[in-house]
């Protein structure tokens, strides 16, 4: 009799089921590894992928920064044939390649082709960090230096978005080559007076901030995008000093005259328009 005076309260789970899970679309909504906050992909994709909340500038693929800067986004790729061998034998290393192809539809991790920007037709290379976390291996760095040599046959100027860990540990020496070999050919092009940009985004840093990364005309970045050789942690033990906090940061390399300008993402194409256009107007063209 007593026990129908007492019965025990259901239990509502909070948690969703696998099922449920899997129900929800992936890719719908983006959490903002900066400020937290999510915000729907759609929405971001419009706002160039910058945090709406806190102005976080997130990665962007180098097929969706092509496609927001070129007019049209009409873009003809330069050597998309070419892919990365295993010259050390350095174990798994291909199959993570294949891997970083697999999951980026990229074949290395430079894009370079050419196209206009404001009606100024240019050269351009845009690195990924998906890829390898844009490491510079042989491939880079062939396909940076030959996109340079048709900017100079063109006389087109040459842009490069950098994005890169640095140099890729799995091609040892060959990878650190590439430092002076893109460099060689920058100053080839320097020397024939065509104009190159550098955007340095987030991250640059290792053997690509120490060459091709520092060497443009006109040295550019976005807000807030880390850029430096060694980690903070190495510096520091090394030099027995603490660095300021916004060490390696866009604006702290603005404030020591490392960079020429710093620009939000949104105003990267008509900066490079006006930049272009300046360019043009001082050779007489």
């Amino acid at each position: 009799m007593l026990k129908d005076l007492f019965y025990k309260r259901k239990k509502y789970a909070t948690i969703p089921s696998e099922k449920a899970k899997k129900d929800v679309p992936e890719g719908l909504i983006i959490k903002c590894k900066e400020c937290g906050k999510i915000t729907f992909a759609k929405e971001l994709q419009k706002n160039f992928y910058v945090c709406p909340h806190c102005e976080h500038h997130m990665s962007v693929s180098a097929p969706e920064r092509i496609q927001d800067l070129l007019d049209e986004g009409k873009f003809f790729e330069y050597d998309n044939d070419l892919v990365s061998t295993d010259p050390l034998q350095f174990e798994g290393y291909l199959d993570k390649v294949e891997k970083d192809m697999e999951k980026t539809e990229l074949n290395e991790a430079v894009v370079t082709g050419e196209g206009t920007i404001g009606g100024y037709p240019v050269v351009i290379g845009v690195m990924d960090s998906r890829f390898r976390m844009g490491s510079m291996g042989s491939v880079v760095g062939e396909k940076i230096t030959r996109a340079i040599e048709k900017a100079l046959v063109k006389k087109y100027p040459f842009i490069l978005f950098s994005a890169s860990g640095g140099a890729r540990m799995q091609e040892g020496v060959l990878s650190l080559m590439q430092m002076a070999k893109t460099s060689a050919a920058l100053s080839r092009l320097h020397g024939a007076g065509i104009l190159f940009i550098s955007v340095l985004t987030n991250p640059t840093t290792g053997g690509v901030s120490a060459s091709f990364a520092s060497l443009g005309d006109i040295n550019i970045a976005e807000p807030n995008a880390l850029i430096g050789f060694a980690g903070r942690r190495i510096i520091e033990q090394t030099i027995r000093q603490k660095l300021p906090d916004d060490f390696q940061t866009a604006e702290f390399l603005l404030k020591h005259g490392q960079l020429d300008m710093i620009v939000h993402r949104k105003d990267m194409k008509q900066t490079l328009t006006k930049l272009l256009d300046l360019h043009l107007v001082r050779r007489g063209k």
